[in-house]
């Protein structure tokens, strides 16, 4: 019982992160999804914020399912970031996750299916980008270069570490 009092001290002492989750879902033209929340400036990658305890692809799945209707299965993980503090948030872990390729008539579909997106859009690359938001970008440039070599990469900042 010692040890479960020491791990129980632990867990009420110890940092709890925020943990982000989203995907990269792609369209046999090599489009990309992205979404534009109603409650922020700027688009976005599909996907949101992990409850407690709940596994970050279980987030980003729950999270389309509830905003997009949309049901995926992931193929592998493409981005771990480690957010810093910004403005009145603490520091988050931000993972960004394959979400495979939709047919023509998923993305033909595609609509908000709550009020936290105002629209969906399946958009070149390059367009997709240039909705994103800001604190995105260095992001979604790594996840782009993991589908291309599946390699995964793990950023402080959305910069490499090494």
């Amino acid at each position: 019982m010692a040890w479960h009092a020491y791990l129980a001290e632990g867990n009420a002492r110890q940092a709890r992160k925020r943990v982000a989750a989203d995907v990269i879902i792609r369209d046999s033209a090599g489009r990309i999804l992205v979404v534009n929340p109603g409650y922020k400036p700027g688009w976005d990658l599909p996907g949101g914020m992990a409850e407690a305890n709940e596994a970050p692809e279980m987030a980003a799945r729950r999270e389309l399912r509830e905003e997009l209707g949309l049901e995926i299965r992931t193929c592998g993980l493409l981005v771990v970031d480690w957010v810093p503090p910004h403005g009145p948030w603490d520091d988050q872990l931000a993972f960004i996750f394959d979400g495979g390729l939709i047919t023509a008539d998923q993305a033909d579909a595609l609509l908000p299916h709550d009020a936290e997106l105002i629209e969906a859009a399946m958009l070149a690359p390059a367009d997709a980008r240039q909705l994103l938001r800001t604190r995105l970008l260095l992001r979604y440039d790594a996840a782009l270069a993991a589908l291309q070599d599946r390699q995964p990469r793990y950023l402080n900042d959305g910069h490499p570490t090494s």
